[in-house]
């Protein structure tokens, strides 16, 4: 029996019965799967990979193969009329296998373009997709799909209703800074972070004046002293240092802040300065964030931090290790079915920690070593 079947099983078959008798979806599903994992990025590819596995797919996985290795086309055909809403349930399923959830763990939110997947002729815009990442487990959780970058707001409630996100901290950039998306992750048990820009101008304002008032005035400096924290780390040739200081939100101080943001007890100033310290001189930036989180500016810069870790581990990784941006696929739903397969292959080589090599490094051994592949499937724990 094919192990993945446990994860693939509730995925509808798109086609008609006498396709699915030539080519079974678990075989096409689980071959795709191996494919991209050992370095595949084409439908071509997954075509040639199961030409050369072919024996190994059959024996150790338990593929029938009624009809052989599926041609390229198959592949293409079966991605572009895959749900994908479907087939994103199931690497949601895995991945809970995979997640061990962790009290106060970082959830950040944020959307990626698939720079490559619009098509001019028929006025398609690129696929968007909003991801969760668990920034402790380093898995992708979940995703979304949005027709634009502006469609995000309308995505995230979709998507934390799939998580359970009970006893997190919820991260977002300013653009998902929303009162209603604040009050869904107060209801679900969870803290928020929220970043804070001109999106709302006037709060945006009154907080960084009064951050700016409190740093310029004795009685406000002592207040920002209750609470802060410092991070320092060299890196690029460059020195930066991190600076947080959090005040707690009083009635007194915040009545209308208090009614239009469910849980809010923090307002938060994170300062970044980097410089070389020889000739470049330095820079500052100044951030300022709601969060829901008790006033422990440690804590807060922390998950301010930990936010921007998509950018790097998924994001970056996608791009560089998957060349995700430079895929060309766009027909119907194969973008986004391709985009759902590569974060499950980023999970599962992130999950699979004997080989301390980059992803690129870890693809180029599950192509060459069938050991390892199906180490990094979970089938051999060994």
């Amino acid at each position: 029996m094919n192990p993945l079947s446990v994860y693939f099983e509730k995925v509808p078959d798109p086609r008609g019965p006498s396709n699915a008798q030539v080519h079974l979806l678990l075989d096409i599903l689980t071959i795709a799967l191996c494919a991209m994992l050992s370095g595949a990025e084409s439908f071509v590819d997954m075509e040639r990979f199961g030409r050369e596995k072919q024996g190994w797919l059959k024996a150790r996985l338990g593929l029938k193969l009624p009809g052989g290795i599926p041609c390229h086309d198959t592949f293409g055909r079966l991605f572009a009329r895959l749900d994908p809403h479907a087939f994103g349930a199931a690497m949601q399923t895995w991945t809970q296998a995979l997640h061990h959830a962790t009290q106060g763990q970082v959830i950040a939110i944020d959307g990626k373009s698939v720079r490559r997947s619009f098509d001019t002729a028929t006025g398609k815009a690129a696929l968007h997709l909003v991801n969760a990442w668990a920034s402790h487990s380093r898995l992708v959780l979940g995703q979304c799909a949005v027709e634009a970058k502006s469609n995000e707001i309308k995505a995230i409630p979709t998507l934390l209703e799939m998580l359970d996100i009970k006893g997190c901290i919820i991260t977002t950039d300013a653009l998902n800074s929303q009162k209603k998306i604040a009050a869904q992750i107060v209801q679900r048990g969870a803290d928020y972070v929220l970043a804070l820009k001109d999106n709302h101008a006037l709060l945006h304002q009154e907080v960084r004046d009064y951050f700016h008032w409190c740093q310029e005035q004795p009685g406000g400096l002592r207040r920002l002293s209750e609470s802060q924290a410092e991070q320092r780390n060299w890196g690029h040739g460059r020195c930066e240092v991190r600076r947080c200081f959090a005040i707690a939100v009083t009635q007194e101080d915040w009545p209308q802040a208090l009614r239009q943001w469910p849980g809010l007890k923090s307002l938060v100033l994170v300062e970044a300065q980097r410089g070389t310290g020889v000739d470049t001189g330095t820079s500052v930036v100044q951030r300022f964030y709601l969060s829901s989180l008790p006033c422990e500016a440690k804590r807060l810069l922390e998950a301010v931090r930990a936010h921007w870790g998509v950018e790097n581990n998924v994001h970056w990784c996608l791009d560089v290790a998957f060349d995700e941006d430079g895929c060309r696929v766009r027909k119907d739903h194969a973008a986004q079915n391709l985009a759902v397969l590569r974060r499950l292959c980023l999970n599962l080589l992130r999950q699979e920690t004997t080989d301390k090599n980059g992803l690129k490094a870890r693809r180029l051994r599950a192509a060459w070593n069938n050991d390892y592949l199906l180490r990094v499937l979970g089938s051999n724990k060994s």
